[in-house]
């Protein structure tokens, strides 16, 4: 039921999810983004473990022969029994032999059976806006699983101070990387603080450490501010995120149909600039958690 790949290797390990290949982007695009998020992981000291689902196998390192499938069956998830795998949907997908990609919550998951305790990722979900009862899972996950998550905050789409503030409710630690803000996906500027800055990866490494220490429970988030040369600031995109909030509710979209739907739009409604901003942070991302990675596997 699942390919453990790491227990042969020295190396530092960075699990890598598989949504954004399978339900993010168009193909061949999706595959160039989960060669170029390899390879930066690779280039940075540590050994990448993209996680996704093929015929209900639950893998911790896709081949590069199931990358390639996985983001071709894209074009036509129906006909390659292709979903978006939450964790819920775990036993389904497992039992109905699906082919899959793993969301964050799954994803962190599925890296710590397998050992990995460094994922990257652009954004993680939170609380929507305006239904205070529409929570990603994301968040619950990061509450109960030991896993750093290296990302871009949460998506700009939600309600971040709502999302803040259940993380702190669920004891998860927020570090800044290089920041003291929490960093709001396409711009640097949320106007609300993390808990911590690190400047480097050994500050986050030994702040995991202490946490292990101590016996809490639940992963660490680290949250890095996307490359300046891509950023949008937070007064060119809010407009653009509400507009299309707006149009989400008059379609009467819910749950997991809105952030897609959100997503879209945003990149229709910027030319493209949140796209180019969204891979950027993506290969950035990658980057800093294999930073960390090595940072942990040092004496």
């Amino acid at each position: 039921m699942t390919n453990d790949l790491t227990s042969s290797n020295a190396q530092p390990f960075v699990a890598l999810e598989s949504t954004v290949i399978t339900h993010g982007l168009p193909y061949p695009q999706n595959l160039t983004l989960a060669n170029d998020m390899e390879a930066a992981v690779r280039a940075h000291g540590a050994e990448p473990r993209t996680i996704g689902i093929v015929q209900g196998e639950l893998i911790a390192g896709l081949s590069s022969e199931q990358l390639a499938y996985l983001a071709s069956a894209a074009q036509a998830p129906e006909q390659h029994n292709l979903h978006k795998v939450s964790r819920r949907d775990l036993p389904i997908a497992v039992a109905r032999r699906w082919n899959g990609g793993t969301t964050v919550a799954t994803t962190m998951w599925i890296a710590h059976r397998h050992g990995i305790s460094v994922f990257a990722t652009g954004g993680i979900g939170g609380v929507h806006r305006g239904d205070g009862a529409d929570v990603s899972a994301d968040l619950q996950e990061l509450a109960q699983t030991p896993v750093i998550v290296v990302c871009a905050g949460a998506k700009a789409i939600l309600n971040l101070p709502a999302t803040l503030e259940y993380l702190e409710t669920f004891g998860v630690s927020v570090v800044g990387w290089g920041t003291d803000e929490f960093p709001a996906f396409y711009s640097h500027q949320s106007g609300l603080p993390v808990d911590v800055c690190c400047q480097a990866a050994s500050e986050v490494a030994a702040i995991w450490r202490a946490k292990q220490a101590l016996g809490l429970p639940g992963g660490l988030l680290v949250t890095v501010p996307a490359p300046k040369e891509e950023e949008i600031p937070a007064a060119e995109i809010e407009p653009v995120i509400q507009q299309a909030v707006a149009e989400a509710a008059e379609q009467g979209l819910r749950s997991a149909q809105v952030t897609p739907f959100l997503l879209s739009r945003v990149a229709q409604l910027t030319g493209e600039h949140s796209l180019r901003a969204n891979l950027a942070l993506l290969k950035n991302n990658a980057t800093v958690a294999a930073q960390i990675a090595v940072a942990l596997g040092a004496d």
